[in-house]
């Protein structure tokens, strides 16, 4: 089997190790004032959700939010100008590389960064007394694997965006909606039946729901069913771009 799409993570691994500080602040930041100002400052008018702490509540979604946002960072904004502004994609195919190559390094690359960030809200879980134990470390293959879910998605818009403003398109239309309807901030119980079952369509709701199941113990309905459907979503998602990459390139 061919790995040389491994030589692509790796090479992203070394650039981004000289910016390490400031990447994991930007991908931090945002979840992290979330989970401290929502989950304590709004928690404290709310109460429980669903029989449990409302920080507790949020805290599973936001080890999902923050995932989410890593891997789109990473797929959407560093793909597209390592293959747009800096032509980094062109000079590694004078090398014995493919275009496939190149997309599957930046895929599973964008998911390893995900899974640092989903990591490093767990830290705070745990220093803030919200986790416990080693049964909330079961999550993170499920964090790598929305990181691939989102991945996937985000680097279809890379392969075919002309410009960086292409992606506001992509925030307002299904980045900014999945994060509200999937019940990150409030249970999706709470939204009507027909939005619920928009919602049930939308990985990042089927990752939220395995997340505080895997950390909480909270129900998971048909855990086999939302493994499946981030799966399918990445895979699709990296095969659709590598296919627009290469007539991309190619031309």
């Amino acid at each position: 089997m061919n790995f040389r799409f491994l030589h692509i993570v790796e090479r992203n691994f070394l650039v981004w190790r000289k910016l390490m500080i400031p990447s994991l602040t930007t991908n931090l930041a945002d979840p992290l004032f979330y989970l401290v100002g929502f989950g304590f400052g709004i928690g404290s008018l709310v109460g429980t959700v669903n029989g449990r702490p409302y920080v507790e509540f949020l805290a599973g979604g936001m080890l999902c939010y923050s995932t989410l946002n890593s891997a789109t960072a990473e797929a959407l904004y560093s793909a597209f100008s390592r293959l747009k502004m800096q032509r980094t994609w062109e000079g590694i195919l004078h090398a014995p590389m493919t275009v496939a190559d190149i997309v599957l390094g930046e895929w599973l690359w964008a998911a390893i960064k995900a899974v640092l960030s989903g990591s490093a809200i767990l830290l705070i879980m745990y220093a803030f007394n919200i986790a416990h134990g080693f049964r909330p470390l079961a999550v993170l293959p499920v964090l790598f694997l929305l990181g691939l879910c989102v991945a996937g998605l985000a680097l279809v818009m890379t392969t075919i965006a002309k410009g960086f403003d292409f992606f506001a398109y992509y925030f307002t239309l299904v980045l900014t909606p999945m994060s509200f309807l999937s019940g990150v901030f409030f249970p999706l119980q709470s939204l009507p039946l027909s939005v619920q079952k928009i919602a049930l369509v939308l990985p990042l709701a089927h990752a939220a729901q395995l997340s505080r199941g895997l950390v909480f113990g909270d129900d998971m309905p048909h855990p086999g069913w939302s493994l499946l459907l981030l799966a399918v979503y990445g895979i699709v998602g990296v095969v659709v771009s590598i296919r627009i990459a290469t007539q991309r390139l190619h031309r």
